[in-house]
């Protein structure tokens, strides 16, 4: 109950006094609703069904002024009053539920514009953790879940507020009576209790099938290729059998409980009738209008209790989305990147390096729990406008702390400094700002080939467009597509070569036009003749920019200032590329010599 309370508090927050005033509303129109049903007591006397001069309901000033009237007089006066209440009563509900769908549909953007927002702010850490399929789903599923929930809640406390106002109704019209109907429903809910139980251990299934769903899906157009490739096609589909299976136990389940609690409720409703009716005459010897009052009052009463006991079960479904999207967003906030409110990321101004970028004592574990560290004791100074690279066996290291560097993972032990200033959340975003970062794995939207460069700079002009393209030696191949920049690349940019899509990537970073290059084995995709036309672009960029660069194959990082070599999460050897060349016990010497090797036996077939 905590988790649904969490989220009533934001969509009160959302909403705040509108939701004061479908309330009242919802007050005022079961007080019509109950008005009409007191405009019986005259038609029924005046169609002469019922003798209404006697008894308790005697005493009602508009039952004397209306037998004083003519008959057909009475009858119009009580007609109209009636289509006025109802006509009241529908205009009224018009527009309180038209308000309810604008509350629903703002508090759904609301809840994922928040949750999104909170994904964004996560630090790298939190997403190495997660698995994306049920991030994906927590923005899909989940939050269908929870937004439904809140309107169903939304219609329970309608429901609520229309059985009170009723209840009060029927109270005043025998205490008794009221009070015996009340005592059935309340045990009758009181035994109804189990199916709401049903209904949460539903909920948390049909969670775990949603996220099983997505994450299958998922995998699946992720590994489309290994997939055909390796004929699997089967295997998937067996998948998705199995799946479907599980699916449909889980909605049979959902139907059983919902079909169960419905048969419950009429039978008992019978039952209390039967009941409440030998009660009334046998018993409190009730007046025949009095008891033809209140019967209606319950008949329509009753389907609301229903309906209640509806809603706490569609809430107790809901109730594990609920929980799942509040630890999300909760866990969210705890890795928040940058724990200050900033102003959004065109506010943040680069950091400009003076002197160097330096890692001091540095230890890094993904898991606390285990004892290797991914880097141990890394001492690292990185010169402003010089080339740094950084060559090791695979597992080395490398990328950790690459990802140390930029702010992406902090340090569990040791400090990352720029110009001696400690890397913290003040300047975090400065130094991201900074940055232009290319993965060794490039990534590209769904979108056109302009599309995808104009997100790193809007601003950017058609010149500044293509001087970034020909640096990255991707100008010539933009040409002869077919719509040159407005050529769509696919997902992934899944329609261009391995190598077209790194050049792409690259040419996106340099149109940042950043202070600091990061090339994460950022030519490993590409051909003799394009490596050679980037390591040339590099070149000129020396002594401009600081770039760090991770390279596979050392003959791209011959004129670095500075090369370092790792090993098992420690720095092993720097100096320069000539330098550790000539140390020929080092571990620089032995993957030169390996490379000179693989070169003469791909040279000699």
């Amino acid at each position: 109950m905590e988790h649904l309370l969490y989220f009533v508090k934001q969509l009160h927050g959302y909403a705040g006094k509108i939701l004061y005033v479908n309330l009242l509303g919802m007050m005022l129109i079961s007080f019509l609703e109950g008005m009409g049903i007191f405009l019986l007591l005259p038609l029924l006397g005046i169609s002469g069904i019922m003798d209404i001069n006697t008894g308790w309901s005697s005493h009602l000033g508009i039952i004397e002024l209306l037998n004083e009237l003519p008959k057909s007089v009475s009858l119009l006066v009580i007609m109209g009053a009636y289509v006025v209440l109802i006509t009241g009563q529908s205009l009224i509900q018009r527009n309180l539920s038209l308000r309810d769908i604008k509350i629903h549909t703002g508090f759904i953007s609301h809840v994922r514009l928040e949750t999104y927002n909170a994904l964004l702010h996560a630090n790298w850490g939190f997403f190495i953790k997660k698995r994306k399929s049920d991030l994906i789903n927590s923005l899909t599923g989940e939050l269908g879940h929870v937004t439904t929930g809140s309107y169903v809640f939304l219609q329970f406390m309608t429901s609520m507020i229309f059985t009170l106002i009723q209840v009060g109704i029927a109270l005043w019209l025998s205490v008794k009576l009221t009070l015996f109907v009340i005592g059935c429903g309340l045990a009758v809910s009181f035994f109804s209790r189990t199916f709401i139980k049903r209904a949460s251990k539903v909920g948390n299934q049909s969670l775990e099938i949603g996220r099983n769903y997505i994450g299958g899906i998922t995998d699946h157009f992720n590994g489309i290729k290994d997939i055909k490739s390796n004929m699997l096609e089967e295997s998937r589909r067996n998948w998705l059998i199995d799946w479907s299976k599980q699916f449909a136990r889980e909605r049979f389940e959902a139907a059983k409980i919902s079909a169960n609690s419905q048969l419950y409720y009429k039978v008992s409703s019978s039952l209390i009738i039967a009941v409440f009716i030998y009660a009334s005459v046998m018993l409190f010897h009730t007046q025949g209008q009095q008891l033809m009052l209140i019967i209606l009052v319950f008949f329509r009463l009753w389907p609301r209790f229903q309906g209640i006991q509806t809603n706490l079960e569609q809430i107790a479904t809901a109730i594990p989305a609920f929980k799942s999207l509040k630890e999300l967003q909760n866990a969210c906030r705890a890795s928040r990147e940058v724990k200050e409110e900033s102003r959004g990321n065109n506010h943040v101004k680069p950091i400009h390096i003076e002197e160097y970028l330096e890692c001091r004592d540095v230890s890094f574990r993904y898991n606390r729990n285990e004892e290797v560290c991914s880097l141990q004791d890394i001492n690292l100074r990185i010169r402003s406008n010089q080339m740094t690279a950084v060559v090791g066996r695979s597992g080395a290291g490398k990328s950790t702390l690459i990802d140390i560097l930029m702010g992406m993972l902090q340090p569990e032990k040791g400090q990352v400094l720029v110009d001696g200033v400690p890397l913290t959340g003040t300047n975090l975003l400065s130094l991201r700002k900074s940055i232009s970062y290319v993965p060794q794995d490039p990534f590209l939207f769904n979108g056109s080939i302009r599309e995808n460069l104009l997100m790193i700079d809007p601003d950017a002009t058609e010149v500044q467009i293509w001087d970034a393209l020909e640096f990255a030696a991707s100008a010539e191949f933009v040409r002869k597509l077919p719509q040159g920049l407005d050529t769509l690349i696919g997902d992934r940019g899944i329609r261009l070569s391995g190598g077209e899509r790194q050049r792409l990537v690259l040419a996106r970073a340099i149109l940042r036009k950043p202070s600091i290059l990061i090339l994460d084995e950022a030519t490993s995709s590409l051909d003799t003749e394009n490596e050679a036309k980037i390591q040339e672009a590099l070149d000129r960029l020396q002594g401009k920019l600081t770039i760090i660069v991770i390279a596979h194959r050392l003959s791209t990082i011959r004129n670095a200032d500075q090369v370092i070599v790792m090993d098992q999460g420690r720095i092993v050897q720097s100096g320069e590329f000539i330098q550790l060349a000539r140390e020929k016990d080092g571990l620089f010497s032995t993957f030169l010599s390996n490379q000179f090797a693989d070169s003469k036996a791909m040279a000699a077939t």
